[in-house]
């Protein structure tokens, strides 16, 4: 399928997003417009409140940042994104943000996590980053409560990601990330409960998961009118 065939009617069309439009939207809060009773994997216990709750087992989830890059081309704006390799533990060969659980060394600050583990993947210092904002925490049933950290990159974008964990860094318009005629809701039961998880599909390449889910927690925040 072409691409232009997946864009929705008009999308290439709205009004682009400037960088004072995003600070303002992050500005406000998150999780603005919840989409019904979908809250993707963070809501696993039901009614405690996003990000927080336990996991199925009763265990607490382990603290972890991801940097959610903004790149601020002349033309508008895109997201940087990661492809894992096959061979790692958790999510191989997923799409993702780079980031990571929290050290010692973070001193339990999700910012300092986000920027360290962005270097160490895919070398892009934390000097090229300006800080925008936060979404909301993500539980994974994997076991991990992940804060996505929000930050704008000026071009040229130059990274050298670490084999090991990175297959490929590769960026998708934004436009096409926040229209909600992209997004797919998949449901499917995992130990007799129905877990609802997103998917979008850009150039046959199919994010889907956590990070579509905090792509979609951007789309509610950043759509604001």
């Amino acid at each position: 399928m072409e691409q232009r065939d997946v864009l929705s009617p008009g999308a290439a069309d709205r009004p682009r997003l400037t960088l004072a439009d995003i600070r303002q939207r992050l500005g406000r809060g998150r999780n603005p417009a919840a989409r019904g009773d979908v809250h993707l994997e963070r809501q696993i216990d039901g009614p405690d409140a996003p990000g927080r709750a336990a996991l199925m087992d009763g265990s607490e989830p382990t603290p972890a940042a991801v940097l959610v890059p903004l790149v601020e081309h002349p033309e508008g704006f895109t997201v940087l994104l990661t492809q894992r390799t096959e061979h790692l533990a958790h999510h191989p060969g997923q799409i993702s943000f780079p980031g990571g659980r929290l050290e010692p060394a973070d001193q339990g600050d999700s910012v300092t996590c986000a920027l360290r583990e962005t270097e160490e993947e895919i070398g892009l210092p934390a000097s090229r980053v300006t800080i925008l904002g936060r979404l909301d925490d993500y539980v994974t049933g994997t076991g991990f409560i992940i804060t996505p950290v929000v930050g704008v990159i000026t071009p040229p974008v130059v990274t050298n990601a670490d084999p090991f964990e990175v297959a490929e860094v590769f960026e998708v318009p934004l436009h096409f990330l926040l229209d909600p005629e992209n997004h797919k809701l998949h449901r499917r039961i995992v130990e007799g409960r129905h877990r609802p998880f997103w998917s979008m599909t850009w150039e046959q390449r199919m994010i889907w998961g956590a990070t579509a889910g905090m792509l979609v927690n951007l789309s509610d925040v950043l759509g604001q009118p």
